[in-house]
């Protein structure tokens, strides 16, 4: 949709926000020993330099990641990434449907909730043969045009169409919090997933940075609980969103904004959660790919 963030878009356009930040200042002390056996990964959009998806994997191993976050439909060759996991060692933690934004689960044109539903499959697919347990989806946008109670009931609809596949492949569909004006409360979101009665198939992927524009992410981890598949991980600040807009409420480092990251993590370990953190954040070289796992170590240390 028009209105809508681009994922991919928003990573790029924040290095020149990272790269002209200090890390001097940093509060994260260098080489701190996790707390949790949850696994990191990050987003391949964020991984700058290497010429090849082999180059890129490695260069996240050697940050200290044990995971990466693809894309599909879309994404490069499946023998490719396989052959690059085997020679780094570095694990898929899952894929983001490369085409929900646009071609969404809730429009009134069923062509284009068709071809969303087509990519879905795809994904499902793609993050089976790579290896990964999961797919990410923004699972509608609601604007003027899109209805918030049509957008509930045509998505559910789409959604109910890939659960077969999805159970057949071991792969859960995780719908993700973003800024998609749906599912903006905690109550709401374990509903929708709820009402689908299929566990197994389909859970909550949790953004801890994006509730806090309307939100307490510690809340939400609490209320979605066991629903929680996979989570990703950025800062946001308050002040900034207060002072600068909303959208630069991100434009402050994992460990420097308003996130009560102690508090989330204990909230986490209540559910019990154990698997995946991906960062979501403005990606980098080497540098910059070790700065933020030392980051995420903090917090896994909390």
């Amino acid at each position: 949709m028009s209105n809508a963030i681009n994922r991919r878009d928003a990573i790029k356009l924040g290095v020149g926000t990272l790269a002209a930040m200090s890390s001097a200042g940093s509060l994260v002390a260098a080489d701190e020993p996790r707390k949790r056996t949850i696994k990191k990964a990050v987003i391949i959009d964020m991984v700058r330099g290497g010429n090849t998806i082999r180059d890129k994997f490695q260069m996240l191993k050697d940050a200290g990641f044990d995971g990466v976050e693809m894309n599909y439909p879309g994404g490069p060759p499946v023998d490719e990434v396989r052959m690059a996991c085997e020679q780094t060692g570095l694990l898929i933690e899952g894929v983001i449907d490369s085409v929900h934004w646009h071609q969404t689960l809730g429009d009134p044109n069923p062509e284009i909730r068709q071809h969303g539903l087509n990519a879905l499959l795809q994904a499902l697919q793609a993050c089976k043969d790579i290896g990964g347990t999961s797919v990410l989806l923004v699972p509608g946008v609601v604007n003027a045009r899109i209805s918030y109670d049509d957008c509930y009931v045509r998505s559910q609809a789409e959604i109910r169409k890939a659960l077969p596949l999805a159970k057949q492949l071991g792969v859960k569909i995780a719908v993700e919090d973003v800024w998609n004006d749906f599912l903006l409360s905690p109550m709401e979101a374990a509903r929708y997933i709820d009402e689908f009665n299929d566990p197994e198939a389909i859970g909550w992927h949790m953004d801890l940075g994006n509730v806090m524009a309307y939100g307490y992410p510690e809340q939400w981890v609490k209320i979605m609980g066991k629903r929680i598949v996979k989570l990703h991980v950025k800062e946001f600040s308050r002040k900034k969103m207060n002072e600068e807009g909303r959208g630069k409420g991100f434009n402050c480092k994992l460990g420097d904004g308003d996130i009560n990251w102690k508090a989330v993590m204990h909230a986490l370990d209540d559910v019990p959660y154990t698997t995946w953190m991906c960062a979501e954040v403005p990606g980098g070289g080497p540098e910059e790919l070790k700065d933020i796992a030392r980051r995420m170590d903090h917090i896994l240390s909390l």
